[in-house]
């Protein structure tokens, strides 16, 4: 089939940050460059009132030409779709490409020049570095609103020209560069889904986020003004970390490490501290709540008919290929910690201007209500189901790790205990029965759970038991004694080891302080206690998961085979994995593939393994060390993204219109006078049988109603 690569540049004084569907409904073609094949590149000014080429015309209108844009699902087809509707209306959906997709469905960074970089192409070929200044000049007014054009600047329009026309190069060489096993075939379709699902978009309730953008405002001033009360005016606003550290410092001798949301509801906690300094805490913790800026950026972005548009990136969330959520953010909202009942109260006093009149922390109201601003329209109701704890039963399936999957059936079938539950019994050696449903201890196996399936230790614990708020050295107490004495002992002699180093470094100068601030390092900042305790449990975990314990190394062992013997598939396990070229390849039970550019194997250094990727801190194309039970994340993720996502026609089919896609779960809208399309229904279509997961335990839960909420 011909390919017809194709790119557009516009001008539009809605800046693209408020998003793309926003930014189409006024945004205007002023170039488009094209070329077939490998023949020239074409440029079709619209400014000159030049009429479409001939030759394009028959492109974009045959039926067995393919059209290829970069980062066109989420720009050009929108924009086109407002702009130049004819064009929109000529290509039908399974004539389009993107190479932008076409790289995230193999873990290449979607920006061009990026894309560029990690494909090794040459230069010439490359996207030029001087289209920045020419995109401010020509597709933004200017500072003093005024609008340059062709007219204006003749020069530089001939410049903008031949940088629109570099696009296509670039952009068709990264084309032939890159793989297509990810996108063909069933990928495709699920892009398209996701394509239907933004612009279907989600309907949002504008009276809520206008009304929470007031209350939130009068609470900064309000709260800003406390601040400069509480220090005399030295700090103007608790925002201010800086200045907050240093006005702690010197007004109360307390040198906090940071001003992170962790580490002051730590100090808020210590009965030591002043009430005047764990007030002044809580007022910065109030004035940084960054979740209610959500509003703002729902207010900017949304369309005319209340839609919020393209908040979903198909393939976006890196080396699982999972969908990443844009803009709006609305695969990331905060957790509540309030009660459904309370935030639907809460909604209508933000509504009424009067929240503050009931509620004392304010800024806590409007992040629980952000949720909610997703309404169904009129007509309709929000249908929403999630999959139960998907990733630790993939993670059970792919491991073979059988007794688990046996468990996650009986709990389905009304016959076993909660699977949290279960992880402390298997692991501390008690019946499930003497285990209660509200303790610490079921809180425990939650964390052991969701920290130590991927080969985590010390550090991981100590994350999740502050996320699901157990104080360490309490825990530490309440299970010293069921603790048996081999786990101890292991956990001790690691703790030693991890001592070497230090006392190496440290005794020679007879630095007996540096060397206890290395120790204390060492063990993560915790009581030698504690942190025994905690390594135990770690290995409690790992004994009642042989089979997932093992599957970390068989994987590192496994992908080092294969990077050394190019061209040869090795099973491990439910995963394929081969290299091909300047790929390593991880194949999935549904047929995806995750991919990890230039493998290699070091010959020293832990881990062993590395391959090139886009770093999730710097956005930088570098080297990235991985391990087995990293990789073994991927592929879990990954296949519990293929489960959901491969689910999502059938639901559409089924009546159901998908407006939100998550790691684990769906938000749809139905018919209101509709009863057959339930949450229960939902959930049945998401735990399908797809083939490919035979013998996989699967269950949902959801809900029905008017406003979303947590499930």
């Amino acid at each position: 089939m011909p390919d017809l690569f194709l790119d557009s540049e516009t001008f539009c004084d809605i800046p693209i940050k408020h998003g793309t569907y926003r930014y189409a409904e006024r945004a205007e073609v002023l170039l488009i460059t094209w070329a077939i094949d490998d023949g020239p590149v074409y440029v079709w000014d619209l400014t000159a009132g030049e009429l479409v080429p001939a030759e394009l015309q028959a492109a974009i209108h045959d039926p067995e030409t393919l059209v290829w844009l970069q980062n066109g699902d989420k720009f050009d087809w929108p924009v086109f779709h407002k702009a130049l509707p004819w064009l929109y209306e000529a290509v039908p959906q399974a004539r389009r490409r993107d190479t932008m997709i076409q790289a995230y469905s193999h873990s290449l960074p979607g920006n061009l020049e990026l894309m560029a970089e990690a494909l090794g192409i040459e230069q010439d070929k490359r996207k030029l570095k001087t289209g920045r200044a020419l995109i401010r000049l020509f597709c933004v007014p200017q500072a003093d609103g005024s609008r340059a054009t062709r007219l204006t600047h003749p020069e530089k329009w001939e410049e903008f020209t031949e940088y629109a026309k570099q696009d296509i190069t670039a952009m068709r060489e990264a084309h032939r560069r890159m793989p297509m096993w990810n996108y063909r075939g069933k990928q495709l379709d699920l892009w398209y889904l996701d394509q239907r699902i933004n612009n279907r978009g989600l309907y949002m309730d504008i009276e809520l986020a206008e009304a929470a953008v007031r209350a939130s405002e009068k609470e900064k001033r309000k709260l800003a003004k406390r601040t400069q009360e509480m220090t005399g005016s030295a700090v103007a606003s608790a925002t201010q970390r800086d200045e907050m550290l240093r006005y702690i410092l010197d007004a109360y001798g307390v040198d906090l490490p940071d001003m992170q949301a962790d580490t002051l509801e730590r100090r808020i906690k210590d009965p030591d501290l002043p009430d005047e300094l764990r007030e002044l805490l809580r007022v910065r913790l109030e004035s940084v709540t960054t979740s209610v800026a959500k509003y703002g950026t729902l207010l900017r972005g949304v369309n005319s008919d209340h839609r919020l548009r393209g908040t979903m990136q198909f393939r976006g969330a890196g080396r699982s290929g999972r969908v990443a959520h844009r803009l709006f953010q609305s695969g990331n909202m905060p957790r509540p910690d309030m009660k459904a009942d309370e935030i639907v109260f809460a909604i209508e006093l933000l509504k009424l201007d009067a929240a503050h009149l009931v509620f004392p922390n304010v800024m806590r109201v409007c992040s629980n209500a952000i949720r909610g601003t997703i309404i169904a329209p009129p007509g309709k109701k929000l249908v929403a189901a999630d999959l139960s704890n998907i990733e630790g039963r993939m993670a059970a399936w792919l491991a073979g790790e059988d007794w688990k999957l046996r468990a996650f059936e009986a709990f389905d079938a009304g016959e076993g205990h909660d699977l949290y539950i279960v992880a402390y019994s298997k692991s501390f050696n008690v019946p499930p029965e003497s285990v209660p449903l509200d303790g610490t201890e079921r809180q425990i196996g939650k964390v052991e759970e969701l920290m130590f399936q991927y080969g985590g230790g010390v550090g991981a614990w100590i994350t999740g038991a502050a996320t699901y708020g157990i104080d360490l050295g309490k825990m530490t107490d309440q299970v010293w004694g069921t603790l048996p004495d081999w786990a101890k002992d292991e956990a001790a002699q690691f703790l030693e080891w991890l001592y070497e180093a230090p006392r190496a470094a440290y005794l020679k100068d007879d630095n007996l302080e540096a060397l206890e601030r290395r120790m204390l390092k060492a063990r993560l900042g915790l009581p030698e206690r504690t942190f025994i305790a905690c390594d135990a449990i770690k290995r409690l975990w790992r004994r009642a998961h042989p089979e997932i314990s093992s599957y970390w190394k068989q994987i590192e062992n496994t992908v080092t085979q294969a990077i050394q013997t190019p061209g040869e598939q090795f099973a491990c396990r439910r995963l394929k994995i081969r290299r091909d070229g300047a790929w390593l390849r991880i194949g999935l039970p549904s047929g995806r593939v995750l991919c990890y550019p230039h493998p290699r194997v070091d010959a020293k250094g832990h881990p062993g393994i590395s391959y090139m990727g886009l770093h999730q801190y710097t956005r930088k194309w570098q080297r990235i060390g991985t391990y087995g039970g990293k990789l073994f994340e991927n592929a879990t993720q990954a296949a519990a993204c293929d489960q959901l996502l491969e689910t999502g026609e059938a639901i559409e089919a089924a009546g159901f219109e998908i407006v939100l896609s998550e790691h684990d779960a769906y938000l749809t809208e139905a018919p209101a006078d509709r009863d057959d399309l339930s949450a229960a229904r939902l959930g049945e279509l998401m735990c399908a049988d797809l083939g490919w997961n035979r013998g996989l335990p699967l269950a949902a839960k959801g809900f029905e109603a008017l406003r979303n909420r947590k499930g």
